[in-house]
């Protein structure tokens, strides 16, 4: 996870110093940027690349590959070879619902009931995997051996209530909101280490450090042009 998350760094790092050393070339007149435009979709394929080489769970192989259709389809597009019109593939965004749902069902390791609509993890809630694509999940669970998990959010939103759970020393929760939001409640002794990316958006850890710090819950992804929160 530690290897992941220093290769997001790499990644994004490299992309934000590209693109100001190619701003200032292009003031200075050294160099025309106009030039290599139409391949700016580039960073769409990059970023997908990067979540199918890191992908753990179903949903993320599902957005890495849709992330690296879309890119591909925009250079060809700008390149003159292939044309379409976004309005003419809105249903695809309805597809990539489905498939996310699709998935869930299939190779989803949870079954979850509702009370008071809010979703409880049954049986091993000891992790989450939890896919919102233009919807929203409230979700809690008491594991008292909470590991982690993996919650995507997309157009959409998540709430995970972990207030009653507990954490036998670490537990590792990789999250990602696309135009969403996810918010987190923890216990009052978890310690919070945020080690995410924001890009376009925001990841705030709003939780009181506890006196003795002997539960961590590390919080690793990205959040682009969504946020995720942490408070307790």
């Amino acid at each position: 996870m530690s290897r992941d998350r220093n290769q997001s760094r790499v990644f994004f790092g490299a992309f934000i110093i590209i693109v100001g050393a190619l701003a200032l070339l292009n003031n200075l007149h050294i160099f025309d940027t106009s030039d290599i435009l139409p391949f700016w979709p580039l960073v769409f394929v990059g970023f997908g690349v990067m979540k199918l080489y890191q992908a753990r769970h179903t949903s993320a192989y599902v957005l890495g590959g849709v992330l690296v259709l879309v890119g591909c389809g925009m250079i060809l597009q700008r390149l003159g070879i292939m044309y379409f019109r976004w309005r003419d593939w809105w249903p695809a965004f309805v597809i990539f619902a489905g498939a996310m749902v699709l998935s869930r069902g299939l190779y989803g390791k949870q079954w979850r009931s509702r009370r008071d609509g809010v979703e409880l993890v049954d049986g091993d809630n000891s992790s989450v995997d939890v896919v919102a694509v233009m919807s929203g999940h409230n979700l809690k669970s008491d594991s008292q051996t909470f590991k982690g998990g993996d919650i995507l959010a997309v157009m959409g939103g998540v709430e995970l209530d972990l207030r009653q759970a507990s954490i036998v020393s670490e537990a590792t929760l990789s999250v990602f909101a696309m135009w969403g939001g996810i918010v987190i409640k923890v216990p009052n002794d978890w310690s919070v280490v945020m080690n995410g990316t924001p890009i376009l958006g925001g990841m705030d850890d709003k939780t009181v450090p506890p006196l003795v710090a002997g539960k961590r819950l590390v919080i690793v992804g990205e959040a682009i042009m969504g946020g995720v929160e942490v408070k307790n």
